[in-house]
């Protein structure tokens, strides 16, 4: 019999890889959906957030659960509708998972939820590790809210992992594709002062991350999910330019220049934190992609 994990947040860019990864490792997948006849690719049971509902048969299916449910920070500029969004997607989307696991019989053995490196707000070069202190700007309210949420299902005596996720790597998705553009254009150039860190993870150690939680049963609490090497903004401008075979032409963008084009959510990159991979290395978890060089040139062909 194998286990079968419900992913809420299933068709983002982590979950479409983590579905896959999972079911190569011989799990059954499901994923919860406000619209279950749109993905036909897994089983699918709805539930819908402004409503409080589940589909319990859902509930009951799970041995895990994992909730990586939550709008896009970079998508848009955050006006004041778009940030309640990005907060409540998060935190609503939990609480209906923890309220529902207290009130249906399951069986659920693990519940991983997701918080992100923002929670350590913009702390400069100084390494932070999981006992760090936290940040007091948007993201890391967010986080510190999500994690507050997810920690209830702890509270129902069900193990429970939270991973602070750093930037992840993908050519699919998320900031690497931004990142590319402009290089590929040959108008790239590093933001900012360029010195500010990014805590980085390859997608695929992601996902091997969150298979790892579910596995390893002496797992649980807060762990960050980076890789062991941060590198700053100017580092990682640089190796992408490297590995896509682009010179780099431009000076650093300026400050600015960014927070007139994106508003408050020019935080994301201009601040940064140098997160510490230590707890996770702990666990005897191995990093396949370790060092930046080799996780981009496992992303972008030189010849792309």
């Amino acid at each position: 019999m194998s286990e079968k994990i419900l992913i809420a947040g299933g068709t983002g860019l982590l979950g479409s890889r983590l579905s896959e990864m999972l079911i190569d490792s011989g799990y059954e997948v499901a994923h919860l959906s406000r619209n279950p006849d749109k993905y036909a690719s897994y089983k699918t049971f709805k539930w819908d957030i402004g409503k409080s509902q589940i589909d319990e048969n859902a509930i009951k299916y799970a041995d895990y659960i994992i909730n990586l449910a939550g709008t896009s920070v970079a998508g848009e500029k955050w006006t004041a509708s778009r940030k309640q969004d990005i907060l409540d997607s998060r935190v609503q989307s939990t609480n209906l998972l923890c309220h529902y696991l207290e009130k249906t019989p399951h069986h659920v053995k693990g519940y991983l939820g997701s918080s992100a490196v923002g929670i350590y707000g913009n702390s400069g070069d100084k390494l932070m590790t999981e006992e760090s202190s936290y940040g007091s700007d948007f993201l890391a309210e967010v986080c510190k809210q999500w994690e507050h949420a997810s920690w209830q299902v702890h509270n129902l005596g069900i193990r429970t992992v939270i991973f602070r996720i750093g930037i992840v790597l993908s050519n699919k998705g998320g900031a690497l594709p931004q990142i590319a553009k402009p290089i590929k254009m040959l108008a790239g150039s590093a933001l900012g002062s360029g010195k500010q860190y990014m805590s980085w993870i390859h997608i695929d150690d992601l996902c091997r991350l969150f298979i790892k939680a579910i596995e390893d049963r002496q797992m649980q609490g807060v762990y960050n999910a980076v890789a062991p090497h941060p590198a700053t903004n100017e580092e990682l401008t640089k190796a992408l330019a490297k590995v896509m075979n682009k010179p780099l032409v431009f000076p650093n963008i300026p400050a600015f220049g960014l927070k007139l084009m994106m508003g408050e959510m020019s935080e994301i990159v201009l601040g940064g934190s140098r997160v510490s991979a230590t707890k996770i290395l702990q666990t005897g978890f191995t990093f396949e992609y370790n060092y930046l060089p080799e996780a981009l040139e496992s992303l972008y062909d030189k010849n792309s």
